[in-house]
């Protein structure tokens, strides 16, 4: 990891948005755009200084290239995130996958992953996932 510094629980929920766009290792305009959305105007963000989210990407980038890195990354989230905040990490992920219109089969593998980690039940996750997608549908 580039910085030592814990995370806090929004840099967690970045770092799994952030997790997700990279997935599929092509970071569309539509995902980065959703992430930044996301941070600027949902509540749980309120008080996010937005200026974190190259650090965050860039922690979230040297973890990815490293074996386990991914183990790590979870570990690093689940220790700053408050367990009530699980299902809402899940549906900004979920929002992020879905933001191109299309969830490619690296995304949703990280999604299944990300549901384990959580310990989402698989019941929630997909009324969070059904959500996602009437959100992100297109004519």
């Amino acid at each position: 990891m580039t910085d030592p510094t814990p995370l806090t629980a929004q840099d967690a929920l970045a770092a799994l948005m952030i997790t997700v766009s990279a997935s599929d290792t092509d970071i569309g305009t539509a995902e980065l755009v959703k992430i930044s959305n996301i941070v600027n105007h949902l509540p749980v963000f309120a008080d996010y200084d937005a200026d974190h989210l190259p650090r965050i990407s860039q922690t979230v980038f040297d973890l990815l290239e490293q074996e386990d890195g991914l183990d790590a990354l979870f570990g690093l989230i689940r220790e700053a995130l408050p367990p009530r905040l699980n299902e809402t990490a899940y549906a900004m992920a979920c929002d992020v996958a879905a933001a191109d219109g299309t969830l490619k089969d690296e995304e949703a593998r990280m999604l299944e992953e990300i549901r384990y980690e959580l310990e989402i039940d698989r019941l929630h996750a997909a009324a969070i996932e059904r959500g996602a997608r009437a959100r992100h549908m297109r004519l």
